[in-house]
C-alpha cells in the first residue's frame, strides 16, 4: 500500500476533472475545511450507499464548515451518470490513473471476494482551511461511515 497521510502534514495538491469535464484543484478550496473521500467505483452498492449518505448529510457538513469532494478512478462520463442517477450535489472527481489516490495513501492491496487485489481502498481524509490533514480513515466501511465521521468531527 502507498504511504498513508498523517495528521498535521500538508495534503498533496491535485487538479482533477469533475463530472462535467472541468478541472477542479484542491487549492480552489483553500480557506475551507474539506472532506476528501475515495471510493472504488461509481454506482456500485457500497459506493452508492456512501455517496447518498454524503448527499443526505451535505447541508449539516457545510453548515459546520466542511466541503465534500468524492474521488474515484472512474471517467468523468461515468461520474456524471452517477451524479445524475442519485442527485449527488457535491463534486465527484476522476482519478483515472489513481495518482491522487496513491499520493493520499488510498491505493494498495485489499481483499475483494476473498482474494488479495490491488486497487482503491475506501478512505477519507479531512483537511483544514490551510490544506493540512486533520483526520485520516483508511479501510472504512461504506455503511454508517458518514454518521461516524460526523460524530468524530463533532458535527
Amino acid at each position: 500500500m502507498t504511504q498513508k497521510l498523517l495528521a498535521g502534514t500538508q495534503a498533496p495538491d491535485f487538479a482533477l476533472l469533475n463530472a462535467d469535464g472541468h478541472k477542479v484543484s484542491l487549492s480552489d478550496y483553500r480557506g475551507r475545511n474539506v472532506v476528501v473521500y475515495f471510493y472504488p467505483k461509481a454506482a456500485t452498492p457500497g459506493c452508492t450507499t456512501e455517496a447518498c449518505d454524503f448527499r443526505d448529510n451535505l447541508a449539516s457538513l457545510q453548515s459546520s464548515g466542511y466541503e465534500v469532494l468524492g474521488i474515484s478512478p472512474d471517467a468523468p462520463e461515468r461520474l456524471a451518470a452517477f451524479a445524475d442517477d442519485f442527485a449527488l450535489t457535491f463534486p465527484l472527481l476522476s482519478d483515472e490513473d489513481h495518482a491522487v489516490a496513491q499520493a493520499y495513501g488510498a491505493w494498495g492491496e485489499k481483499i475483494l471476494n476473498g482474494e488479495v487485489v490491488e486497487g482503491l481502498v475506501r478512505s477519507t481524509v479531512v483537511l483544514d482551511a490551510e490544506g493540512k490533514v486533520t483526520l485520516t480513515q483508511y479501510q472504512i466501511q461504506a455503511q454508517g461511515h458518514v454518521a461516524a465521521l460526523k460524530a468524530e468531527l463533532g458535527v
